[in-house]
C-alpha cells in the first residue's frame, strides 16, 4: 500500500510539472502571436475550460511580459462583439486586447454568427491584436457556425492540458 501511494504522489508531482511547463509554452505562444501582430490585426484563439484559470493566466502575462493589454469583459446579454469591441476602445487602438466571457454570451450562437458576417470590418477598423479566449464548447460553435472566421485565427494557443 505505501508503495502504490508513493507511486501516485510521484505521478501527481510529473502531471503537475508537466501541466506547468505546457502553460509555460502556451503563455510563451500567446506572447509571441501578440508581439509579432503589434500594429496590425490579428485573431487570436486562447482555449482554456475554467474562467478561473483564464484570470491567473492573465495574471502571469501581466507579471512575465510588458506587453500593454487592454481587457474587455463581455455582459451576458451583449448583442455583438465588433460592437463591443469598438465601443471599449473609443479614440485609442491599444497594443492589444483580450476578450473574456464569450462562455456567458446568452445568444452565443448569433454572436458568433454576426461576428464572423463583419469578419472584414476588423481588420479595416483595429490594428492591433485581438485575443478571445474560448472554451471548448465556444471553440466547437466556432468551427461550426462561422469557420471563415475560426480560420482567421490560426491555430489556437491551448492552455489546458490534454488528459491522456
Amino acid at each position: 500500500m505505501i508503495a502504490t501511494k508513493t507511486i501516485s504522489n510521484i505521478f501527481k508531482v510529473i502531471d503537475s510539472e508537466t501541466e506547468t511547463a505546457q502553460k509555460n509554452i502556451a503563455l510563451s505562444r500567446l506572447a509571441r502571436a501578440i508581439t509579432h501582430s503589434q500594429g496590425d490585426f490579428s485573431l487570436i484563439l486562447a482555449s482554456c475550460n475554467s474562467v478561473y484559470s483564464q484570470q491567473q493566466i492573465l495574471k502571469a502575462f501581466k507579471k512575465l511580459y510588458s506587453i500593454e493589454i487592454k481587457e474587455l469583459f463581455l455582459p451576458a446579454s451583449v448583442p455583438t462583439l465588433y460592437t463591443s469591441v469598438k465601443n471599449a476602445i473609443g479614440a485609442n487602438q491599444p497594443p492589444a486586447m483580450m476578450v473574456f466571457g464569450l462562455e456567458s454570451v446568452e445568444a452565443i450562437n448569433q454572436l458568433i454568427l454576426s461576428t464572423n458576417l463583419v469578419r472584414d470590418e476588423f481588420s479595416k477598423q483595429f490594428k492591433f491584436p485581438l485575443v478571445l479566449w474560448v472554451n471548448d464548447e465556444i471553440l466547437q460553435k466556432l468551427i461550426w457556425l462561422a469557420p471563415d472566421l475560426k480560420n482567421w485565427a490560426g491555430n489556437t494557443i491551448r492552455f489546458d492540458v490534454a488528459e491522456n
